[in-house]
């Protein structure tokens, strides 16, 4: 199996233990778990439990990019191991980005943000240029 497959797959289960890190901070800020508002309780989160929040929605955003030139990139006629190094750079950036947004170093965060973000252009790039060869 390709390890950018593997990569979408872990990338893909960071949103979800964001939430469960999340939950963690709705009850020790909120003092209870209200799963029947989840959204309007973690709107009043302050501090680390908002940044985190926040960590998990653009987790989900950066998943759906990176899901879009994995499938690019499938379809394309490169080979994919060719793709392993940019694919763990992405999934080292998406796991160091929820580090560095939870402990509010904003400027290290979209440093992180960027390089994950270049790792995907990267990717694309390199299935676009398969068509030409």
């Amino acid at each position: 199996m390709p390890d950018i497959f593997l990569v979408l797959f872990f990338v893909s289960i960071l949103p979800i233990l964001l939430a469960v890190a999340g939950g963690y901070f709705r009850v020790s800020e909120l003092g209870k778990f209200d799963n029947h508002r989840p959204r309007e309780q973690q709107a009043v989160l302050t501090g680390a439990g908002a940044r985190v929040v926040a960590a998990q929605k653009n987790a989900w955003e950066a998943l759906i990019f990176f899901a879009a030139v994995t499938l690019i990139a499938v379809a394309s006629p490169v080979d994919l191991d060719k793709l392993s190094a940019p694919a763990y750079l992405f999934l080292a950036s998406r796991v160091v980005h929820p580090i560095m947004y939870a402990a509010d170093l904003a400027a290290l965060r979209s440093i992180v943000f960027a390089v994950g973000w270049f790792a995907c252009i990267y990717i694309f790039l390199i299935a676009y240029s398969a068509y030409g060869s």
